[in-house]
């Protein structure tokens, strides 16, 4: 997932944004509420997690604002206050879950994992195209009980066609999911990853997963129609 992390403490940013890249996810950091407010309108996040105390524009009203343009994007509100009726006015602002700090790294991943779960009922925590089966737990992939080394971004990459499959899904999705905001599109390592990605789960052996569409982008599935 990409995420929007808005935390006007460096250090606490800093955290999260490590442990969640450690974990795969793509992340993105606003240090105040008007940062934030201007990445989540111009960029597809699947989760955010809010500070609620922050300069510009505090966690509540960013959420109510995003909420009045129609992006319904999951939000983890963060917050040292853990009064009852603060969390009720987080909730009522459109946030969606409410974790006090200090926090275990631990409890974040699991509470964004179950913001994916319901927004998605489909979603689990494996993901199988054919014979390929991907754990989001433990990051681990197979394919016919043959277990695939990946890197991070590799996994982070395959989940993406996966999640998607069998439709297919153009470079600019790829990089809008699975890189930051500080990526340059211009480049190619799109396509060196793909190559890399191919030579991983279509060995010769293998029948082949990973598509290349033209004009289109990419697609893992079982045959190209």
């Amino acid at each position: 997932m990409r995420v929007l992390v808005a935390e006007d403490v460096g250090k606490v940013a800093e955290h999260i944004r490590q442990g969640l890249t450690a974990e795969g996810y793509s992340v993105d950091v606003a240090a105040d509420g008007d940062e934030a407010l201007w990445l989540a309108a111009i960029h597809p996040y699947d989760a955010m997690v809010l500070d609620v105390m922050m300069p510009a524009k505090d966690g509540f009203t960013v959420v109510r604002q995003l909420r009045r343009k129609n992006i319904t994007t999951p939000v983890l509100f963060l917050t040292s206050r853990s009064e009852v009726e603060d969390r009720v006015r987080g909730l009522d602002a459109g946030g969606d879950d409410y974790l006090t700090k200090p926090f275990s790294m631990a409890e974040l991943l699991a509470r964004l994992r179950a913001l994916l779960r319901r927004q998605r009922p489909q979603a689990t925590n494996t993901i199988r195209v054919f014979d390929l089966e991907l754990d989001l737990i433990s990051h681990h992939a197979t394919r016919g009980g043959v277990k695939i080394e990946l890197t991070r971004r590799e996994f982070a990459l395959l989940e993406f066609l996966m999640s998607a499959s069998p439709k297919p899904v153009s470079k600019t999705a790829i990089v809008e999911h699975v890189w930051d905001q500080h990526f340059d599109s211009e480049t190619n390592v799109v396509s060196v990853y793909m190559k890399h990605l191919r030579r991983k789960i279509d060995r010769p052996e293998w029948k082949p997963l990973l598509h290349t569409i033209r004009g289109v982008g990419f697609a893992v599935r079982e045959a190209v129609e």
